[in-house]
């Protein structure tokens, strides 16, 4: 199989720092919001970064843009290909264009319609599996195999790694002085990447992943010590129900202080909330780590915390708190 040459090393400052300059002109530097309504109810200074209003929707538009700009003119002229249930394949397919290339995408067939919709825009060639991530690996190999394509996994790559933590190199730039940095976690290449570039700018912040409790591979793992993969994760938040990934995994190890569940209702509620209070569309993945602050934490109280909202791509039409018409 053809694959991104990035070797299984450590993810570095350096590389972080390179990733910020090759994709300064091709993704957006997204806002930072507040809200003292939020503050109140949570009992610290919230400073939510906001990825949903990235391009294609998602931080993904990062770590996709990064290695398809990194690849050599050889490879990039194979095209590249992925799995991916939505995000990282808009992503890569946006990505892609921008280099003038292909790019081949397995999505599984259950993928979210605005998702769907994102690929066919950027142009990005579909070819659809069943909704297993067995069948999303084997696909892509096929996929490969067939166009000789460079893969760009959807996160467990050091140069996808690399193009996520660029989130928060600019967060810290907006808001250096924080005390606290919440991320969700699925496969871990967000999580990661933020967690190197936040220690490397401010060696005293804490770092803390957040998950749904119905996916909570990443927390098992981290309590273990070994990746305890995701067997039938049950969550809403579709973008986190991937397996932590081998590069991630060793960089969350290193660099992330915690990592902490939430449930279902929480979920919802602190996606609703960041709507209406907010005023800025996020999908479920994206308003997990907020869900770890609807109430108030002693260890947080006056704590400047920052919250990568990673992401706004959902289906209108089937928000989780609406509810059929009646016949």
């Amino acid at each position: 199989m053809a694959a991104n040459p990035a070797a299984l090393d450590s993810l570095t400052w350096p590389m972080i720092a390179t990733a910020r300059e090759r994709i300064a002109s091709r993704v957006s530097c997204t806002p930072v919001l507040t809200s003292a309504t939020l503050d109140a109810q949570s009992g610290a200074q919230l400073f939510f970064k906001c990825e949903n209003l990235q391009k294609i929707g998602a931080f993904k538009a990062r770590g996709a843009t990064n290695a398809v700009l990194a690849l050599s003119a050889q490879a990039a002229r194979r095209g590249v290909a992925t799995h991916s249930s939505g995000n990282h394949a808009a992503a890569l397919s946006r990505a892609a264009r921008l280099r003038g290339i292909p790019a081949y995408i397995v999505m599984p067939n259950n993928s979210a319609q605005a998702k769907r919709a994102a690929v066919e825009r950027y142009g990005g060639r579909i070819t659809w599996c069943t909704p297993t991530l067995a069948a999303r690996e084997a696909a892509a190999r096929a996929l490969v195999a067939e166009t000789g394509a460079v893969l760009i996994h959807p996160y467990d790559d050091l140069l996808v790694m690399a193009g996520q933590g660029t989130a928060a190199v600019e967060l810290l730039e907006q808001v250096p002085d924080l005390d606290v940095l919440l991320a969700p976690v699925g496969g871990g290449g967000l999580l990661s990447g933020c967690a190197v570039a936040a220690k490397a700018l401010r060696p005293v912040i804490r770092v803390i992943g957040v998950e749904p409790a119905g996916a909570d591979d990443a927390a098992r793992s981290f309590r273990a010590g070994t990746i305890l993969p995701s067997v039938n994760p049950q969550t809403i938040a579709d973008g986190l129900r991937s397996s932590l990934g081998v590069r991630p995994f060793a960089e969350i190890r290193h660099w992330v202080d915690d990592i902490v569940t939430v449930p279902e209702e929480a979920i919802v509620r602190a996606m609703r909330t960041l709507w209406e209070v907010l005023k800025t569309v996020v999908e479920p993945s994206g308003a997990v780590p907020y869900a770890a602050l609807l109430e108030p934490h002693p260890q947080l109280l006056g704590k400047r915390v920052g919250i990568v909202l990673s992401g706004g791509n959902l289906d209108l039409d089937r928000l989780p708190w609406s509810t059929p018409p009646a016949a």
